[in-house]
C-alpha cells in the first residue's frame, strides 16, 4: 500500500489510501463531515490538495476508489476507457492537467478540451476539480463543448436551454397544462417539458405522456417531453405504445447506489433501446435523461469504497456521470441543493457543488444542466441561487430547470422561475435552442431585439396560445 504524505508548517500529513486522499482534498461540505471522511482542518485539506496535485493522472487507471471486482460502475468506466483520447494528457499529474485545461481555456481551444472526454475517468475529473477555484471551473466549463439533440439542439455556443417543470400535487391535467403554457409564454421548455409525477402509477404516467404529446403536437413545438417516472414504469408505458420521447432515471456512482434506486445497467440499456425504436427524434437520437445529486449514495448507505472507507460525495457524484455517459443522454442534471443541508449545508456549499458538478459532467462529455435549487430548511436563499444561476450561464451550462414562481408546489422546494431564465439570457447575451427560438418567432413571442415579448394585439399566434392557457 502506497502511503502518500507531505509536511506543512512542521506537521506531516499522511494519506494511506487514494480514497482518503481524495476525500481530504475536497472543499468543505456537510455530507463529508457526516460520512466521517472530511479533512479535520483547513491545513489538512491544503496538504491533501498538495499531494493530489503531484499525483500522476494515470494513477486512476491502476488504483480505484471503489473496487473493480465488486462494483459494475468501476468496471464500466475502466472497460470502456479510450486510451487514444487519453494520450494527450497521459503523462501529466493532476496539477499539470489543471494547468493544461486552463491554458486551453484561455486560448479558446474548445477542440482540445472536448476531445478528451472518452479518455477521462470520473475520478480524474473529480480530482482536478478539487484543485480549482470557482472561476477556474467556470472558465474550463465554458470552453467544453457538448452538443446533443432529439427535436431541439442543445449545447450550442451562446445558448442556454431550460426544462419547463409543470409539476402538480395531484397531477391534475388542467393545472399541469396551465403551467406548461405559462412557461411557453415565458420562452421556457426548449430542453424538455418534464413532469415529476405525484405517483409512479403506470396509468398516470401514460396519461401525462399523452397530455404532453398533445400540447407539443397541437402547437408544433420543437421540444421533447418526459414524465420522470421510474425506468420500470417507463418500460411498461413503452409496452403500451405511449409516446415516450425520453427515458428518465436517477442514477448513482456505485452499484449499491443504483440498486437503491432499483436499477441496473442492463435495465437502463433495455429502456434506451425501447425509446430509440420509436424514432421520435428529428434532429438527433439522444433519448435518455438522467438526474444525480451529491449525497445520494450516502443517503442510501452506498458510499463505501476500498477497504470499507467512505468515499467523498463529490467523487461519487462524478462516478454517476460515468454511468450516464455510457447511455448517450440528451440531458443530465444535478439537483444541486435538493437532497438537503445534511449534504450541502449553505449557499456557499451549494454554489461550489453546482460549479463542480457542471465542470465534471462537461469534461466527461455530458450535456450538463443544473437544477439551481434548495430545500426550505437549508441555509440558502434567492441571492445564492441568483449567483449560481449567472455563474452557470457564464460557464456554458446546457440547461437549467424552471418552475412557476420559483416554488415547486409538488416537490416542495425552491428552484428557478421562468423569468429567471429570461434574466440570465438577457444579462449574458444567451439564446434558446435554435429550433425553439424559431418557434417562438413563429408564435409572435419574440420582439425585434430577439427577446421574449408581452402578448399584444399585434401578436395573434401568441394571443391564441394565451387563450388556450385561460380556457
Amino acid at each position: 500500500m502506497t502511503v502518500r504524505r507531505t509536511t506543512l508548517g512542521g506537521h506531516t500529513y499522511e494519506f494511506p489510501t487514494l480514497v482518503e486522499l481524495m476525500a481530504r482534498a475536497t472543499p468543505l461540505r456537510s455530507g463529508d463531515v457526516l460520512a466521517g471522511c472530511a479533512a479535520e482542518s483547513a491545513a489538512e485539506r491544503v496538504a491533501a490538495q498538495t499531494v493530489l496535485a503531484d499525483l500522476p493522472l494515470a494513477t486512476f487507471l491502476d488504483e480505484q476508489v471503489v473496487g473493480y471486482d465488486e462494483d459494475d460502475v468501476t468496471r464500466l468506466v475502466l472497460d470502456t476507457h479510450d486510451a487514444a483520447a487519453f494520450a494527450p494528457v497521459a503523462s501529466l499529474t493532476v496539477g499539470e492537467f489543471r494547468d493544461r485545461l486552463l491554458a486551453w481555456a484561455a486560448a479558446g481551444d474548445e477542440a482540445s478540451i472536448s476531445a478528451l472526454a472518452p479518455g477521462l475517468t470520473p475520478e480524474m475529473v473529480a480530482a482536478t476539480s478539487k484543485l480549482m477555484r470557482n472561476a477556474d471551473l467556470v472558465a474550463v466549463g465554458r470552453r467544453t463543448r457538448v452538443v446533443t439533440g432529439l427535436r431541439s439542439t442543445l449545447g450550442l455556443p451562446g445558448t442556454l436551454a431550460s426544462r419547463l417543470q409543470p409539476n402538480h400535487p395531484t397531477d391534475d391535467p388542467v393545472g399541469v397544462t396551465a403551467s406548461i403554457l405559462d412557461g411557453l409564454l415565458h420562452g421556457s421548455g426548449d430542453a424538455v417539458i418534464g413532469i415529476n409525477p405525484a405517483t409512479d402509477s403506470p396509468v398516470r404516467t401514460v396519461a401525462l405522456l399523452e397530455l404532453l404529446d398533445a400540447v407539443i403536437s397541437r402547437y408544433e413545438i420543437p421540444t421533447q417531453s418526459c414524465v420522470l417516472a421510474h425506468v420500470t414504469t417507463t418500460l411498461r408505458a413503452l409496452e403500451q405504445g405511449a409516446p415516450v420521447d425520453l427515458v428518465f432515471q436517477s442514477v448513482a456512482g456505485t452499484q449499491e447506489g443504483n440498486r437503491g434506486f432499483g436499477v441496473t445497467l442492463d435495465l437502463l440499456a433495455e429502456a434506451r433501446a425501447g425509446a430509440l425504436a420509436l424514432g421520435r427524434g428529428t434532429v438527433g437520437d439522444n433519448v435518455t435523461y438522467f438526474e444525480t445529486g451529491q449525497g445520494s449514495a450516502l443517503s442510501a448507505g452506498a458510499h463505501l469504497g476500498i477497504g470499507g472507507r467512505p468515499v467523498d460525495q463529490q467523487t461519487l457524484e462524478a462516478r454517476a456521470y460515468g454511468v450516464a455517459r455510457h447511455f448517450e443522454p440528451l440531458l443530465v442534471n444535478t439537483v444541486v441543493g435538493f437532497i438537503g443541508p445534511e449534504y450541502l449545508y449553505d449557499g456557499k456549499q451549494v454554489l461550489r457543488a453546482g460549479l463542480e458538478d457542471h465542470f465534471c459532467g462537461k469534461l466527461l462529455g455530458l450535456p450538463m444542466g443544473v437544477d439551481v435549487c434548495y430545500t426550505n430548511h437549508a441555509e440558502v436563499d434567492g441571492d445564492d441561487t441568483d449567483s449560481l444561476m449567472l455563474l452557470l450561464g457564464a460557464a456554458g451550462c446546457s440547461f437549467v430547470i424552471a418552475v412557476p414562481g420559483s416554488d415547486d408546489v409538488m416537490l416542495h422546494y425552491q428552484s428557478l422561475s421562468f423569468s429567471d431564465v429570461l434574466t440570465t439570457r438577457s444579462v449574458l447575451g444567451l439564446r434558446p435552442a435554435p429550433e425553439f427560438e424559431a418557434w417562438l418567432a413563429r408564435m409572435d413571442l419574440l420582439g425585434d431585439d430577439g427577446r421574449v415579448r408581452e402578448v399584444s394585439a399585434d401578436a395573434p399566434a401568441a394571443k391564441a396560445l394565451l387563450a388556450a392557457a385561460r380556457s
